[in-house]
């Protein structure tokens, strides 16, 4: 039963993200792109200590306790995910959105060879192709003809696919710190994880920000509101995300995460009435089957 949960779940966590990435566009305009990364943290930090509590009183389970093995994933975890997406922003301010996600997009096969190397999670063949396939649908979607991904110099293209290395390292590290919990169920073990890593990122981000960005800081409680509808969806994907983790390799979950890309093309379609390119259609194509394959590689 537990072996394919993991694909609704990652289904819901992708959904929620989506979510987030489309209030996060709209308070960046408001505070700022480190101001509004940071919310997703600070205000998302709440909703995980209520999810532990949740967790931990319809379960009777008790909390995990950290160990040293568990610091150092969730710890490298967490300060991963704010350098993947510091690098990512340095990246567009020197190349457009869609060619840095095609960067950063190249995700799901760096998991994998992390995933292999750092924790030992081995894919089938059938697997490996799938992740190709997927990820290079992705990336046939983002960039459009004409564009030469090289063209503005070296920096950009280091820093997305730097971004998206950082971004794999970040699911590996928190897989890690999830499976070295070892006693309780998965739920507990990815809940408790949760919290550890947005209190890291809280913690730096303000230290950061009280330092460098003060303003940005204020400007966030100004629109608490926002910002905590933000953090909501923030902790409730990072949820499912880390329930995802706890249940399969990371390049499992990150692979079939692509569907995000079809979720946003469709909103874009439906409220933004953009058209749909022949470009687009193939790319969409080819993420279907890679996470047919994906699936089918699980049976």
């Amino acid at each position: 039963m537990l072996s394919f949960l993991w694909v609704p779940i990652t289904l819901v966590a992708s959904a929620a993200q989506t979510g987030r990435n489309a209030t996060q566009r709209k308070l960046t305009e408001m505070i700022g792109t480190i101001g509004a990364t940071q919310v997703r943290f600070l205000y998302g930090l709440p909703f995980a200590f209520l999810a532990l509590a949740a967790v931990r009183l319809l379960s009777g389970e008790a909390v995990p306790l950290p160990n040293s093995g568990f610091a150092v994933y969730v710890i490298g975890g967490a300060m991963a995910q704010i350098l993947a997406t510091g690098l990512m922003l340095f990246a567009m301010r020197e190349r457009s959105f869609s060619v840095v996600t095609a960067y950063t997009k190249t995700e799901p096969v760096q998991v994998a060879l992390f995933g292999l190397i750092i924790l030992g999670d081995r894919l089938t063949p059938v697997v490996a192709v799938a992740i190709l396939i997927a990820t290079s649908g992705v990336i046939l979607m983002s960039v459009k003809p004409g564009t030469k991904l090289a063209g503005s110099g070296l920096r950009p293209v280091v820093a997305g696919i730097a971004s998206g290395a950082f971004f794999a390292l970040s699911a590996i590290g928190f897989r890690g710190a999830i499976l070295s919990l070892g006693d309780g169920s998965f739920f507990i073990r990815a809940t408790t994880t949760l919290v550890w890593s947005l209190g890291i990122q809280t913690a730096i981000l303000l230290i950061w920000l009280g330092i460098f960005d003060r303003n940005a800081l204020l400007q966030s409680f100004r629109v608490w509101r926002t910002s905590l509808w933000a953090g909501f969806l923030g902790a409730f994907a990072s949820q499912f995300w880390f329930l995802g983790f706890s249940l399969t390799s990371a390049a499992n979950v990150r692979t079939l995460a692509l569907v995000e890309v079809l979720m946003a093309q469709a909103v874009s379609h439906r409220f933004l009435s953009q058209q749909t390119t022949k470009r687009e259609l193939t790319g969409m194509v080819l993420i279907v089957v890679g996470v047919g394959l994906l699936l089918g590689g699980q049976i």
